[in-house]
């Protein structure tokens, strides 16, 4: 198992990180919130799961162990594969998550994409004994792509990310216009707007 990643970010995409280990530039596939924290041409430090497919090999990297263990976690639960276990972290901090379990919130479950309400209670019933309880109260349940403190608005934090990212002022204010409906549509969790803005800002 390949518990950890060091090394310098080559290049950070919608999705995946390359960060080279050793002459070696490894792909690790990457929550919005976790993309948003590294820097194209710094070290970074990830902990990693390594997912063994038949046909493929896929290296997940996390902020921290705590993230990495939920990932694994989620996965014994009926239903959860990788990438579904990716999309419940990419909208949710670990202690949400426990909490969601813990009071069988089935309706925040379900606001990660690939989730239905039979899904949701599958996930409670086979994690209820597994995640233990959040070490915080009062967090909010939507992910920030920054730890420290919070900007007022979903349009702050993701212009936070996308600057981060490297993105220029101008390409900043187009992923914010192309994602604005959806924002007004009433999705507000920032991995989500960050993964569409990197998406419409992808070259056709």
């Amino acid at each position: 198992m390949i518990a950890s990643v060091s090394g310098k970010v080559a290049a950070v995409g919608p999705d995946v990180a390359i960060v080279e280990v050793g002459g070696v530039g490894l792909a690790l596939s990457c929550t919005p919130s976790t993309l948003a924290t590294l820097r194209v041409g710094e070290p970074a430090a990830l902990s990693t799961a390594l997912v063994v497919r038949e046909t493929e090999l896929t290296l997940y990297g996390f902020m921290d162990a705590d993230e990495r263990e939920v990932f694994e976690a989620l996965q014994t639960a009926a239903g959860v594969g990788p990438r579904l276990a990716q999309a419940v972290l990419a909208t949710y901090r670990p202690d949400d998550i426990r909490r969601a379990v813990a009071t069988e919130d089935l309706t925040a479950l379900c606001k990660v994409p690939g989730i239905g309400k039979k899904g949701a209670a599958r996930i409670v019933l086979d994690l209820k004994d597994k995640l233990g309880a959040p070490s915080g109260a009062g967090v909010s349940a939507t992910v920030l792509p920054f730890k420290g403190s919070r900007p007022q608005s979903w349009e702050d934090q993701l212009r936070a990310a996308l600057s981060g990212l490297g993105y220029g002022g101008r390409e900043v204010d187009d992923a914010i216009a192309a994602v604005a409906v959806q924002a007004a549509e009433g999705e507000q969790s920032v991995p989500v707007l960050l993964r569409s803005a990197l998406t419409a800002l992808r070259p056709a």
